[in-house]
């Protein structure tokens, strides 16, 4: 988890977050916990880009206000993962943003899908893939 706050640059003409930053706080939370779990040699020659994002918005992030941003991962096949992450207001019942990604590991060298394999699972602590 970490915890994000609203500045004057992420906020838009409607006076809240920009639904675009929801997107960066995603990303930017995926890419920390691969460079947290992947040893750096793994980090150089395995790259992580996204294929498609979902985004639900339901509660308004205001300038000031700080949010906890959560990450799992769900389904693998493949080359594939899904990433979730949940983004709220700290004791919040009820999410800001939720996020769904479609992540697809490259082969940095090839630029080619790489098959995600148990010592990549075993990184992030998953056992089974669908």
């Amino acid at each position: 988890m970490t915890v994000r706050t609203a500045e004057a640059g992420d906020i838009d003409e409607l006076g809240h977050v920009n639904n675009a930053v929801y997107l960066i706080w995603a990303q930017d939370i995926a890419t920390a916990h691969w460079r947290y779990v992947a040893p750096p040699k793994m980090q150089e020659e395995l790259v992580w880009v996204a294929l498609r994002h979902e985004i639900d918005y339901r509660d308004q992030v205001v300038e000031g206000e700080s949010v906890e941003v959560r990450t799992w991962l769900g389904r693998a096949s493949g080359p594939r993962f899904i990433r979730n992450v949940d983004i709220r207001k700290p004791g919040a019942a009820r999410f800001s943003a939720k996020v769904e990604t479609d992540w697809c590991l490259i082969d940095a060298k090839t630029r080619k899908p790489k098959r995600i394999g148990p010592e990549i699972l075993a990184l992030f602590g998953v056992i089974k893939t669908d």
